[in-house]
């Protein structure tokens, strides 16, 4: 069965959410991930224990927790109306907040472990040759931990995809701002709508498949030429 034209919808605006908060993503977890693998602070189990935190923690708790806090009388929705923002809750932006604190683990983890396993006779090397911080990152890291890098962001664009109770909770089902493609799935579900539910939830396995199936050929075949290079 063809997907109808809400379901056309809620697939690009999925597909928007998901590389918005992969950009995003991106750009915040590499410094906490670069901290992390290299601090000796005591401060790395409790920061760690709080990234982490959504891998144990229920969706529907966390989003509970930021709805509170993005509300009108949260810290957050003091904030953002103090800049003339509004409230973050059920809006597109308030998904992209909520979806980076859920996908949070799953970009700085990999970072974090392609980052220790460059270690620092690399960076020392290039200190040598006058290369500074900057240049060093650009230079000696971003090449050596690319994997990881790649590893990140396909792990992060697949998990928010496939977010469903933390996006009912901020979001709702509102058409063309906050209706992913999980909450429609749910809303044909609750309307008996059962072939409109299969067509989507089919796609969404075929999409789910593909990207696990890209992933781990990239990582192996990155492995047989680590071995074939003695790395």
């Amino acid at each position: 069965m063809n997907l109808s034209e809400s379901d056309i919808a809620t697939v690009w605006l999925t597909l928007k959410l998901a590389t918005t908060v992969t950009v995003l993503l991106l750009i915040l977890a590499t410094p906490i991930a670069w901290w992390l693998a290299k601090t000796r602070s005591w401060l790395k189990a409790p920061i760690s224990a709080l990234v982490s935190l959504p891998l144990v923690l229920p969706p529907t708790v966390l989003g509970f927790y930021l709805l509170l806090a993005m509300g009108p009388n949260g810290a957050i929705g003091e904030l953002t109306q103090s800049l003339g923002l509004g409230t973050l809750p059920f809006t597109f932006w308030g998904l992209v907040v909520a979806s980076m604190v859920y996908s949070m683990p799953f970009v700085v983890q990999p970072i974090q472990n392609a980052i220790q396993a460059i270690g620092n006779r690399p960076l020392e090397a290039a200190a040598t040759l006058g290369a500074g911080p900057v240049d060093r990152f650009f230079t000696v890291v971003l090449p050596l931990a690319k994997p990881g890098f790649m590893t990140a962001a396909v792990l992060g664009f697949a998990h928010t995809v496939g977010e469903f109770g933390i996006v009912l909770m901020i979001g709702g089902s509102i058409p063309n701002e906050t209706r992913v493609v999980s909450v429609q799935i749910y809303d044909h579900v609750e309307s008996l709508q059962y072939a409109q539910a299969h067509a989507l939830s089919g796609a969404m396995l075929v999409f789910s498949f593909v990207v696990l199936l890209v992933l781990y050929t990239y990582q192996h075949k990155r492995k047989a030429i680590g071995m074939t290079y003695g790395q």
